[in-house]
């Protein structure tokens, strides 16, 4: 089988398509035929070893995958060989086969191909413990999403409209604000390139106050961090939530005052800590988030597709933040 691989900290020209033996599932595993895998931002960052999991090369990026099981372990019960799956794996998925645990094996839900399965988990089920556990979502929120073009953006617009809230998405260009406003955004703010200087950063929080209202952001939804999080947090409402998701943009520096002031939470969403800790919560979650696709209320944009040869290409686009929704490696097979 080929699985592409990374031999030596450097990104995605770095990485090696490798002819390797399949591997074989060990107790407690079954083995998935990889149909299709989602790119996404961590994946950028393990590969130049900028992540907080460092795993030992050689080895294959990409997390979440979607597929169908060719191979079942001892002790396997409620699997079969045949079954839909989408799975979620630390790391392995740029690969034609993938042995997975069955704890992280979920069923792929009747109707939905392999690329949508695989854009699913990581984007949304971070979105939700987001909005819901640290940001405590209700009805009549006003959320203020930066980076909404994006995968996990267009998540956070999509959950916050379902669960009842006003939605104002920050993007960085025109085309992406339309992405925005397909998706279900209520306004939208569009930015310039950081860095930014004193004058741009304070234009910027102007521009957020005026799209959120006189009571400001409920929830600030940061995926972007760097300069984009300070004018953020000046247009967030009194007690509002401010959750750090990502920060492609580099690690924020905040002004504590303004949380004196807003008397407001800076919450970190670590969605995968919290898939470790609280498995029983995040399986609830899941049937929640297949709930919402069965209903029509989400529904993750695949913007880009690539074959495994190519995937390369794939980290790339999400490394140079030019994806609009999800970025997707499909196997041939």
């Amino acid at each position: 089988m080929k699985a592409l691989r990374t031999h030596a900290v450097g990104g995605p020209e770095t990485l090696v398509l490798d002819d390797m033996p399949e591997p074989a599932p060990a107790k407690g595993q079954v083995r998935v035929s990889v149909r299709a895998c989602s790119i996404n931002f961590p994946d950028t960052l393990m590969i130049r070893d900028l992540y907080q999991f460092k795993p030992e090369r050689p080895y294959a990026p990409g997390s979440e995958l979607a597929g169908v099981i060719d191979a079942v372990g001892d002790g396997v019960t409620g699997w079969s060989v045949g079954d839909r799956v989408i799975a979620m794996v630390g790391n392995g998925g740029l690969a034609e086969k993938v042995v997975v645990p069955v704890g992280r094996l979920f069923a792929l839900p009747e109707g939905v191909d392999f690329a949508t399965g695989a854009s699913l988990l990581m984007t949304y089920g971070t979105t939700i413990h987001g909005l819901k556990d640290r940001g405590h979502i209700k009805a009549g929120d006003v959320v203020l999403v930066l980076g909404a073009a994006g995968g996990v953006g267009l998540s956070a617009i999509e959950l916050a409209k379902a669960y009842g809230a006003r939605v104002i998405a920050g993007v960085s260009s025109e085309e992406k604000a339309q992405v925005a406003r397909d998706a279900g955004a209520d306004d939208v703010v569009v930015y310039g390139r950081a860095p930014f200087d004193k004058a741009q950063s304070k234009d910027l929080a102007e521009k957020f106050k005026a799209a959120c209202g006189p009571t400001g952001a409920n929830i600030v939804y940061d995926i972007v961090g760097g300069d984009y999080s300070e004018p953020a947090l000046r247009a967030i409402a009194w007690e509002g939530r401010f959750l750090v998701v990502g920060f492609p943009a580099g690690i924020a520096r905040l002004p504590l005052n303004l949380t004196l002031l807003k008397s407001c939470d800076v919450c970190g969403v670590f969605w995968g800590a919290f898939t470790a800790r609280e498995p029983e919560r995040f399986k609830a979650q899941v049937a929640g988030l297949f709930d919402l696709l069965k209903a029509g209320k989400i529904n993750p944009r695949v913007s880009a597709r690539f074959s495994l040869d190519e995937g390369s290409q794939a980290i790339a686009m999400l490394e140079n933040r030019q994806a609009m929704g999800k970025v997707v490696v499909e196997m041939i097979g």
